[in-house]
């Protein structure tokens, strides 16, 4: 029926729902009413850009007003903020795996309780290229088609070794779900760039990490940073880096950050 669902039967044996981090509940808000008719959902870091960008749509829309006017619907608690602009809601979820997956759980919940159909997710935001100063990653970056400013449509989130999945440990146990992303959503957003020639836009893989910075966990876990070389510590050698940018651009990553793997998996 196009019904948003979830996998949690203790949902509705509870009296009441309440999504504590997004300041909503199913008894102190009527959410079928104030968000039934939700059909696509954008989500990224920065409240202030999220903001922004629901008055963009809203301006493109042609719909009554500037946009200024749109509330935040999560405005009593300061952990998120959310806009709600015709049928699209517009969501902030802050950086990193943790911060996103809390909000994408009461997001989902949300979304099923307002009874909302057929909804299309999109995380937007910036994200790091395959590039560093080095001539060698920049001849690896050009290699790869990859250039500053380009749009990476991300058709597979992957995990520190490239791997299509989202590992979470769940009271001891590792639960691993699956990251790929809705083909048809992932050609339709292709067709529509080409409406847009000034930004170049291409498909691939976004590797997703843990940390913005240096690789800080053991070679042998699943969980590392970017590599980056310009954090408080550092702990590899450029060698070591371009190595691993290079198994990176073979694997099909094309950019990378620290949220995909999340919203690919809760999302699906």
């Amino acid at each position: 029926s196009g019904l948003v669902r979830v996998e949690n039967p203790r949902l509705e044996a509870l009296g009441e729902d309440v999504l504590y981090h997004l300041d909503l509940g199913t008894k102190t808000h009527d959410l079928p009413a104030t968000s039934g008719d939700i059909k696509f959902v954008c989500v990224g870091g920065s409240p202030n850009r999220m903001r922004a960008f629901a008055q963009l749509v809203h301006k493109e829309l042609g719909l009554e007003g500037d946009g200024e006017e749109l509330a935040d619907v999560c405005v009593g608690t300061d952990r998120y903020a959310e806009c709600l602009s015709y049928c699209l809601f517009s969501q902030q979820h802050g950086m990193g795996i943790p911060s996103t997956s809390i909000m994408l759980h009461e997001l989902i919940e949300l979304l099923h309780h307002a009874k909302c159909r057929d909804v299309t997710t999109i995380r937007i935001g910036t994200s790091g290229g395959l590039e560093h100063k080095h001539q060698q990653l920049r001849l690896s970056l050009r290699f790869a088609g990859v250039e500053a400013g380009s749009v990476v449509i991300t058709d597979r989130a992957v995990a520190a070794r490239f791997q299509p999945r989202f590992e979470q440990v769940v009271l001891g146990d590792a639960v691993l779900r699956g990251t790929d992303l809705d083909g048809g959503l992932v050609e339709g957003l292709l067709d529509c760039s080409k409406g847009i020639p000034d930004v170049p836009a291409l498909v691939g893989h976004t590797m997703c990490t843990y940390d913005f910075y240096e690789e800080q966990w053991p070679a042998s876990a699943s969980f590392h940073g970017q590599g980056r070389s310009d954090g408080a510590l550092r702990s590899f050698s450029s060698g070591k880096k371009l190595e691993h940018l290079k198994r990176a651009q073979a694997a099909g990553v094309r950019n990378t950050e620290v949220e995909p793997t999340a919203p690919a998996a809760l999302s699906g």
